[in-house]
């Protein structure tokens, strides 16, 4: 009925929604939700939308299915539809992070669109089209990123500037306007070879929905499909509403534009064709309504039978007749069981049936693949048997002739194929070209911020490590007046340091996003943070914990990143002042150990096997030293894991090494120093030789001479020296020094005798041994008189003297700031020449002998007059044990 009643009343034939087809009205099929009515204006931008092919992946089965792909300039994302008409997309294809490629080994009009998530295989029906494709999808994705990122001030003039300026691999294509662009959803779709082929099996619930929505009557389409056929243009109270009507029949049956607008096609031969499409969509339409309406008559006379029976059991009086009802229900259901396992026998039969007949073609059809093959291989023979008579018949010369005409077509043709390839190629390489360099721009955009985002971050977390520091600092200031401060005060402030005491620094890496967590060891195996036994200095500890941390974080990206950037520039080593200012600055952790065996090289001649030898002379000879230095392996760098322990590893390696020394240099042998230079060597050279040569070049080239013997002569003088320099440079500090009788060489004597080793944190102290092994034991005076300088504020605060002496002892371990202390040494402390040492130590080591020389007369002439008062009576001499008693 309600099918009669549409056909009889032609005027409720409305539009099945805002059509697809019309795509110069209406934008995208799925935009009517999202995109508010705009009365006459005109899209500015060009939509980008066409049919591509798409090849569907089921398991072996490979496919090409048409597809309608509509570009959505909100989200990025290219979204494909069945057809044209069809309101809900099969999927989409994210853009924002795709990459493009076009292959053309693939075939013609093949390209790819590569997601994190899978690979997309589309074809276009034509070379310009892929290629117009692919260019207006880099561009899309261009404009989508340019869009939705935010990028700091300051950015590089490389990704900020437009796509247009610097995309020159490739010219523009124009547009396909006969595939790509809003009039093809005028056009029908691309034909399958079989109805189905085209019917998205991984969506059938939107196939279900675009079938009910395009092949049932309007009655059945929901209100606002009925009523509104264009979006974009109010309608007229006034018109006529059977004008409304038919312009949207005309619109949903595929025509290109209205009857008015076919009238004013200008070529005949263009409104000729119009009208042959629209005969051949009319006919389908007729087609597919018959068969909608044989569906519906046979639905109907099931349902008619079911009324009737039912109206039969409804309207009997009495149960019997009832009963005989329900009785031939279930005689009808039995006997369409029975006719239903029948058909299920048969169709079994059938099967049978068919794989017998399938495995007899299959044979007939090897047996006629055998025949052709002996069939080919008989004309292969006797179109052999021709040309060799051909040829014994024919003029050689002529033979000669022919094959070489044939040849150079053959090779013309090749060459065709060839220029072809050729252009491909091109082609595919400026294609590629672009995408590299537009996908490049978009990772340094990407790589810029967040670069910028860590630099901020690292401040944040640099402030943080402040903050918490002057914390701890007024913790410990309250620490030191707890005997003054009432009970409840007292007990709060215990309270908040063993809270203190209790975080760990490496919880933070737990907790969060952590740009340079503070292990518990360095590189080198040196503790960061160090292990004080005293409860008061435990806080100290978590304050320079802190403070190490905040340094790393402020000087990672603006000191640290650069510094590592100009050393891995550089390649072979040469004496330089450039390499002077970089080895000043510290050399980075991947080339200390290559830099510091290019220093020994430069100063020792290396001797092969001259190690071996010493090894195997002290394996034969026990040397004097040997027990000494038993001794003292224990007590070499106890804040350093790979010497902690008696079991560990680098012990045995330490022996041999002093050793070996004790051996090659017979004049000084052993002395205590010498175990914490050799261990600093072994730590970053590694090998056992290198360590060796190491601290041969520190003993007799870079340190003077007698420095390490038995009376340590130089070591003294530089005491003095030092001491000359400190009155210079600090003359508060020195007049200090002297109103307290405050002698520094106590302090200062053990960090000339092995280079700072134990006194300074391990960034620090192998940044002083950089210098140190560079430029010789001027550094080691710049590096001392800095340490003062640094500190010189808080000693001037301390009025006593055994404080001052308490503080000297560890202020080294309160530095830092190592390139605070570098400026400082390097740059405030200028100048310092060379020349100027040498003739202090000239000086002070004269001065020094006439001493030692005076002392030792002083001492002849004591040893002389005891001699000449004879041994005394001890029996004469009491006691004092004796007196008391």
């Amino acid at each position: 009925l309600q099918m009669m009643w549409f056909k009889s009343n032609p005027d409720t034939n409305s539009s099945n929604g805002a059509s697809a087809r019309e795509k110069d009205m209406l934008p995208s099929p799925g935009e009517l939700e999202n995109v508010p009515p705009k009365p006459n204006t005109e899209i500015s931008r060009k939509k980008l939308c066409g049919y591509l092919n798409k090849l569907g992946i089921k398991g072996p089965i490979k496919t090409w299915k048409s597809r309608w792909f509509f570009y959505d300039e909100n989200k990025c994302r290219l979204l494909y539809y069945r057809t044209a008409q069809d309101i809900n997309p099969l999927g989409s294809i994210d853009l924002s992070s795709a990459s493009f490629d076009c292959k053309m080994e693939n075939g013609e009009g093949v390209f790819e669109i590569r997601t994190p998530s899978r690979a997309f295989i589309l074809k276009a029906i034509s070379k310009q089209a892929m290629m117009y494709w692919l260019q207006q999808l880099q561009m899309r994705r261009w404009e989508f990123c340019n869009t939705q990122s935010r990028f700091p001030v300051g950015s590089s003039q490389l990704v900020n500037e437009p796509l247009a300026g610097r995309t020159n691999f490739l010219p523009l294509v124009k547009t396909p306007t006969e595939a790509v662009g809003l009039k093809a959803a005028s056009l029908p779709a691309p034909q399958t070879s079989t109805a189905l082929q085209n019917i998205s099996l991984k969506h059938p619930w939107t196939e279900i929905q675009h079938l009910l929505v395009w092949k049932l009557p309007v009655v059945f389409l929901p209100p606002l499909l009925q009523l509104q056929s264009d979006p974009y243009k109010k309608r007229d109270p006034t018109e006529p509403r059977l004008n409304w009507i038919r312009k949207a029949r005309w619109i949903n049956n595929g025509f290109p534009g209205s009857p008015e607008e076919l009238c004013r096609e200008k070529n005949s031969v263009d409104k000729v064709s119009v009208l042959q499409q629209q005969i051949l969509t009319l006919t389908e339409e007729v087609k597919s309504q018959k068969e909608l309406v044989k569906l519906l008559h046979k639905a109907l006379e099931a349902a008619q039978q079911e009324k009737r029976v039912s109206s039969k059991y409804l309207t009997a009086t009495e149960d019997k007749d009832r009963l005989e009802l329900v009785r031939h229900k279930v005689r009808q259901i039995a006997d369409l069981t029975s006719r239903l396992e029948a058909l299920e026998q048969e169709k079994k039969e059938l099967e049978q049936i068919l794989t017998l007949r399938d495995s007899h073609i299959q044979e007939l059809k090897e047996h006629v693949q055998l025949l052709m093959e002996k069939n080919h291989a008989k004309q292969e023979v006797i179109m052999a048997l021709t040309e060799q008579m051909a040829r014994e018949l024919s003029d050689p010369l002529q033979e000669a002739n022919t094959i070489t005409v044939e040849t150079l077509y053959k090779q013309q043709e090749e060459i065709e194929h060839l220029k072809d390839d050729i252009d491909a190629y091109k082609t595919q390489n400026q294609f590629l070209n672009s995408e590299i360099h537009q996908v490049t721009r978009l990772w340094t955009r990407v790589a810029e911020n967040e670069k910028s985002l860590l630099m901020k971050c690292a401040c944040l977390q640099a402030r943080n490590c402040q903050m918490e520091s002057k914390y701890l600092t007024v913790l410990r200031k309250l620490q030191e007046a707890v005997p003054g401060l009432p009970n409840s005060h007292a007990e709060l402030v215990k309270n908040l340091i063993q809270e203190a005491l209790q975080w760990d620094v490496k919880e933070e890496a737990e907790e969060g996003f952590n740009l340079n967590p503070v292990s518990e060891y360095d590189e080198y195996g040196f503790m960061t943070v160090p292990d004080y036994e005293i409860e008061d200095w435990k806080l100290l500890a978590k304050i320079q914990a802190l403070e190490i941390k905040s340094n790393k974080l402020r000087s990672q990206e603006i000191v640290e990143k650069p510094l590592r950037d100009r050393w891995n520039s550089i390649g072979e080593l040469n004496p330089s002042a450039e390499l002077k200012s970089l080895i000043r600055s510290g050399i980075p952790v991947e080339h200390r150990q290559r830099v510091w065996r290019w220093m020994v090289s430069r100063h020792c001649s290396l001797i092969p096997g001259h190690y071996q030898r010493l090894l195997e002379q002290s394996r034969s000879t026990e040397h004097p030293a040997c027990r000494q230095i038993e001794l003292d392996l224990p007590r070499t760098l106890t804040n350093n894991k790979h010497f902690s322990s008696p079991t560990s590893q680098l012990i045995p390696k330490l022996r041999r090494v002093l050793l070996a020394f004790s051996w090659h240099n017979p004049a000084i042998g052993y002395c205590q120093g010498l175990n914490r230079l050799a261990a600093v060597a072994l730590l970053v050279l590694e090998d056992e030789e290198s360590a060796f040569w190491c601290l041969v070049h520190i003993v007799e080239n870079l340190m003077p001479e007698d420095y390490y013997s038995d009376t340590l002569i130089t070591s003294q003088v530089d005491q003095r020296v030092f001491k000359d320099f400190l009155s210079e440079k600090l003359p508060r500090l020195t007049t200090h020094f002297e109103q307290y009788r405050i002698d520094v060489s106590l302090i200062t004597f053990n960090w000339f005798l092995v280079a700072f080793v134990d006194s300074l944190i391990s960034d620090i102290l192998l940044r002083v041994w950089d210098a140190f092994l560079y430029e010789g034991t001027k550094v080691i005076f710049r590096y001392a008189l800095a340490i003062f300088k640094y500190n010189e504020e808080e000693i001037l605060r301390i009025h006593d003297s055994v404080e001052i002496y308490q503080y000297l002892r560890f202020f080294t371990r309160m530095i830092m700031d190592g390139r605070k202390l570098m400026n400082i040494a390097f740059n405030d402390l200028n100048p310092f020449p060379m020349k100027l040492l040498r003739n202090r130590r000239s000086a002070h080591r004269e001065e020094l002998e006439a001493e030692l020389c005076e002392l030792e007369q002083i001492k002849a002439a004591y040893v002389k007059e005891r001699a000449e008062q004879g041994p005394q009576d001890l029996k004469e001499v009491a006691s004092e044990e004796e007196e008391e008693i």
